[in-house]
């Protein structure tokens, strides 16, 4: 990211594990998102302690800024009966982020196939799901890399080794070298004919 993380926290002390786990989260979104601008995070317990001590339902806001798009603004609050895991309302909200995200991306790339006919096939070689990546191999590319966000549809957890694809080269490089900016399923224009 372009920006240090901002982290904050109101009317809560922020706990080290809750700290790790925020950090944990906005460097996979800088991993997966590499042209992100920048994230603010913030924290907060809006409601009093419940009765007999009771740790109060917790609150996030997730402001992520991305170029020439409008900010991504997540914000969640925890139901009383899942206060126990504070972890669960951060992920979750993560995990929206990263959703948006991949929307973003996807109307990103069907812009750049609006206006780039280029592309050519190639053939799935390694796949790293667990990561979010895989490496595609094509005639004229060679080796190249991409991510889940890079495969048009949502369709990642759809490919496997050997697979033939339709994909279009990235102008730069990314974090493992030469990549793929989009990576679309042959016949995926067909998939919603089934009947």
């Amino acid at each position: 990211m372009q920006k240090p993380l901002q982290l904050s926290f109101k009317n809560i002390d922020g706990s080290e594990a809750m700290k790790a786990i925020v950090h944990q989260r906005v460097g996979r979104l800088d991993r997966l998102y590499p042209n992100l601008i920048g994230c603010r995070v913030v924290i907060e317990a809006p409601h009093r302690p419940g009765r007999g001590g009771a740790r109060p339902p917790l609150g996030i806001s997730v402001e992520v800024e991305i170029p020439a798009k409008p900010k991504i603004v997540v914000k969640e609050t925890e139901e009383r009966r899942t206060s126990r895991d504070h972890a669960a309302v951060v992920n979750h909200s993560f995990d929206v982020v990263e959703r948006k995200l991949d929307d973003v991306a996807s109307v990103v790339q069907g812009e750049v196939k609006t206006h780039e006919a280029a592309g050519e096939t190639g053939t799935i070689t390694r796949l790293f799901p667990e990561q979010n990546y895989g490496f595609v191999e094509a005639k004229d590319a060679g080796s190249l890399y991409f991510t889940r966000n890079a495969v048009v549809d949502g369709r990642f957890d759809e490919l496997a080794v050997g697979m033939m694809v339709h994909l279009t080269p990235a102008t730069g490089e990314g974090p493992m070298g030469p990549q793929a900016s989009s990576i679309r399923l042959l016949g995926a224009d067909r998939a919603g004919e089934r009947g």
